[in-house]
């Protein structure tokens, strides 16, 4: 169980996966294509990417015909995206809070 979650931990961890999430939530669907350039990376940066959040199970990917498609596997994944936006901007105030 821990080690399945650390899995899903992690590969939400990354900024441009993040990106990604936060694209694909947007538009419910995006093939690769679509992707990027969205986050302009390299192709192959790309893929690695993609490829780790479905391996870790965030993301389901199909093939339609050329294109590869992806979605998000349960929309909770943002209640954790959501809480570490609030742990962030919570210490931003603090640190504010403590330099005045």
């Amino acid at each position: 169980m821990e080690n399945k979650m650390s899995e899903i931990l992690s590969a939400i961890s990354h900024p441009n996966r993040i990106r990604i999430l936060k694209a694909l939530k947007q538009e419910g669907v995006l093939c690769g294509c679509e992707i990027l350039p969205i986050l302009g990376l390299e192709q192959s940066n790309l893929s690695r990417h993609l490829s780790t959040l479905v391996k870790a199970g965030v993301l389901i990917a199909w093939k339609d015909g050329v294109r590869m498609n992806y979605k998000i596997a349960d929309e909770r994944i943002f209640d954790i995206l959501n809480l570490a936006e609030q742990i962030v901007n919570k210490k931003e105030k603090i640190n504010d809070f403590i330099k005045t």
